[in-house]
């Protein structure tokens, strides 16, 4: 059994583990927050972008650009991997990196090569310990990502796409649901889906007019790379949104778990320090009736 001063040194020690675990959950607490507003403040720029995309792709019947066209056979896709810089938040980037690889293995299953884009310490560290190489890395990025990485990372891709170079690309990355829940998903980026572009229907009510300067077809040219960056904006943003969420909720379960410890611990001292005291009392008297006999 463990000496008491034993004990007393470990509840010491959980305690100022518990100050730490707390004190991150309430700065993930107050970046969750500003993350949120961050994703809020894009939503309708996001929006916008798509309604712009579907009013000018009206006045251009059957559209075509380069990041429309599907490749015949995928030889050599892209993976853009959104993990995190710093660790203590769960499951956030196992999940990440495990839909990394089984995008890895359906390609390798299907005859193509997979290059990877490491955004995130984390993604980079295991990627080289598995010994593949990342085409492009970027760090201290993850919890303040700007638009231009976004534009810096989505160039690489629609340059590589256009030039044949890669023949489809993909992200992965957690989408922020609430402050508990976050999902960790795979979205095409590359070829941009038909029905982007594809009107079906007229819309209902006055339908907007546009002059175009030069053409309809030049400006969709140059809507269309945009459209790609916004979507690996967004895809940062989620990210890392959701970073601070499953930090939070980590955070939250490792101060919960060291106060049960404390508790435990507590307990097992009180029992320990009063055996010690019975068995000090119990020297005492039998002393004292040892002395009273002779």
């Amino acid at each position: 059994m463990p000496n008491l001063r034993d004990i007393k040194r470990r509840i010491s020690s959980v305690q100022s583990t518990r100050q730490i675990t707390r004190t991150m959950e309430m700065v993930a607490t107050a970046k969750i927050k500003k993350a949120q507003e961050r994703i809020e403040s894009a939503r309708p720029y996001a929006l916008s972008m798509m309604e712009v995309l579907g009013n000018v792709a009206r006045y251009v019947q059957g559209a075509t650009h380069p990041l429309l066209e599907e490749h015949p056979e995928q030889k050599r896709i892209a993976i853009i991997s959104l993990t995190s810089d710093r660790g203590l938040c769960g499951a956030f980037n196992a999940n990440i990196l495990r839909l990394t690889e089984e995008l890895m293995r359906k390609a390798a299953s299907e005859g193509a090569e997979a290059d990877v884009i490491a955004v995130g310490k984390k993604a980079l560290s295991y990627l080289k310990y598995r010994g593949v190489q990342p085409v492009a890395e970027y760090r201290d990025i993850s919890d303040k990502p700007t638009y231009a990485h976004a534009r810096d990372i989505a160039a690489r891709i629609i340059a590589a796409y256009s030039e044949g170079r890669i023949d489809a690309a993909y992200v992965v990355f957690n989408r922020f649901k609430n402050v508990a829940e976050q999902k960790a998903e795979v979205h095409q980026l590359l070829p941009i889906e038909r029905k982007v572009v594809d009107v079906d229907e007229e819309p209902l009510g006055p339908r907007p007019e546009y002059l175009f300067e030069p053409s309809p077809a030049a400006v969709l040219e140059k809507l269309l790379p945009t459209y790609v960056e916004t979507l690996v904006y967004r895809a940062l943003l989620e990210s890392a949104a959701s970073e601070q969420g499953a930090r939070r909720v980590a955070m939250k379960s490792a101060t919960d778990n060291a106060g049960e410890i404390i508790t435990t611990l507590t307990r097992s001292y009180n029992r320990a320090r009063q055996a010690s005291i019975t068995n000090e009392i119990a020297e005492i008297v039998g002393g004292a009736a040892a002395l009273e006999e002779s």
